[in-house]
């Protein structure tokens, strides 16, 4: 098995996401932290890019979600900041 440049990519974005949960878990992280929210749109971003490569459709899907809900994590931070 050779490894392309977006395999390095998509692996990155997996370690970002479990890094990420686990950090939550550790209670070094809050789940209402924009820094929460933007490593997991982060991690979610890259794993898409590496599926425009090697397409997966039900992996697509879920990082889809993940990356959208991840932005509406962002969106609200700085909303609840602006007020």
């Amino acid at each position: 098995m050779t490894f392309q440049w977006f395999d390095i990519v998509g692996g990155a974005g997996v370690a970002l996401i479990i890094g990420t949960y686990l950090l939550l878990q550790f209670e070094r992280i809050s789940s209402d932290s924009i820094s929460y929210s933007f490593l997991n749109a982060a991690g979610a971003a890259l794993i898409i890019v590496s599926l425009y490569f090697e397409f997966n459709f039900s992996a697509f899907i879920v990082e889809f979600f993940w990356l959208l809900i991840s932005l509406v994590g962002i969106v609200k931070f700085l909303v609840r900041r602006r007020t």
